[in-house]
């Protein structure tokens, strides 16, 4: 089977390319693309493919590269050793941006029948940002910043709400962007850069600055106004990785004021639930599911544009450049096969 995939063949270059896709074996399963999210951030750098020597971009990014990490599909052929999914299931997946592709059973998720597709493709993401808002050790009642709003920025502060923050200061240069997470779920907002919205968290907390403050920006000039933005003993979590660290500050008072740093990667959860540790992949799905089911997770609002797998190259070179965009999904549906 012939499928048409995003690639980037080298530095800077987009192509839609045909690939080749064998049958499944053994507990493989083939899978035809029905939407995946297109991560502006992490693709993006993958695409300049500038980064230093000794960070997580070294290894993951190797061109030809295949850009993509949150899929929904539906089952179009099962190996013979699966038995979780068969024909016509639908599922989510790490899965690259591609028309069809293969995947180990372990590794593909369900999707319940009353999650439409354009909800199920953000289950990637949304598994991310519980990482993170769990990995702060929020307590209720606590004070937090959430510095950029872009998909994750969004994400994280609807986590926020429903998890008994008394203030969630939200941090951009967009205003567009400010509104939206006002819509869900921040107490406030300040249309400034994060060194110079300092003054204005001390004025809202009454001079006593934050309890928790989230990086979700990866740029590497914001972390060293981040950690200013807490309190004496205050956590700074870092849910975007700058590709460049040597050119972080990590700021004038970490030591002085006990401060601590806490890195989040997308990928650091437990395969078992155990006593120690219940947050699964399928459980941190199940969660994001009852939170959509019952609205009290928005989702929708954050897709702002639709587009064809054929107009990679525009996505990739202008479409994601504009602060406005948030939620990009590629249709697979409108590719019939073998386009280029």
């Amino acid at each position: 089977m012939k499928s048409s995939n995003i690639i980037f063949p080298k530095q800077g270059q987009v192509q839609l390319a045909l690939e080749d896709v064998p049958d499944p074996q053994d507990d493989q399963v083939l899978c035809t693309a029905i939407a995946s999210l297109v991560s502006i951030g992490t693709e993006s750098t993958c695409l300049k493919g500038v980064y230093e020597k000794g960070t997580y971009w070294e290894e993951y990014i190797q061109y030809p590269f295949a850009p993509g990490y949150s899929m929904v599909a539906v089952v179009a052929k099962v190996g013979p050793g699966v038995s979780k999914f068969k024909q016509g299931d639908r599922v989510t997946s790490l899965a690259t941006h591609a028309q069809h592709f293969l995947m180990s059973q372990d590794d593909l998720f369900a999707v319940p029948d009353d999650i439409t597709d354009d909800e199920a493709v953000w289950t990637t993401l949304a598994r991310t940002t519980q990482l993170g808002v769990r990995r702060a050790q929020l307590v209720m009642g606590e004070s937090v910043c959430v510095v950029g709003l872009g998909i994750l920025g969004q994400l994280v502060t609807q986590y926020l709400a429903l998890s008994g923050a008394r203030q969630i200061i939200a941090i951009d240069l967009s205003r567009t962007r400010l509104d939206l997470a006002k819509s869900h779920g921040a107490t406030h907002t300040i249309c400034l850069p994060v060194e110079e919205a300092i003054a204005e968290v001390k004025s809202i907390t009454g001079g006593r600055m934050t309890d928790v403050a989230f990086d979700v920006t990866g740029f590497p000039s914001v972390l060293a106004g981040a950690t200013r933005l807490v309190r004496k003993l205050g956590r700074v979590v870092l849910l975007g990785d700058s590709a460049t660290p040597s050119q972080q500050n990590i700021g004038p008072r970490i030591v002085g004021d006990s401060i601590a740093i806490l890195g989040v990667h997308g990928l650091l959860y437990p395969r078992e639930e155990s006593p120690f540790n219940i947050w699964t992949a399928e459980n941190m799905n199940s969660l994001f599911f009852h939170y959509i089911r019952s609205k009290k997770m928005q989702v929708m609002a954050l897709l702002t544009h639709r587009r064809s797998p054929q107009d990679a190259e525009e996505i990739y070179t202008s479409l994601v450049r504009n602060d406005d965009v948030l939620g990009v999904v590629l249709d697979w549906s409108s590719l019939k096969q073998g386009d280029v």
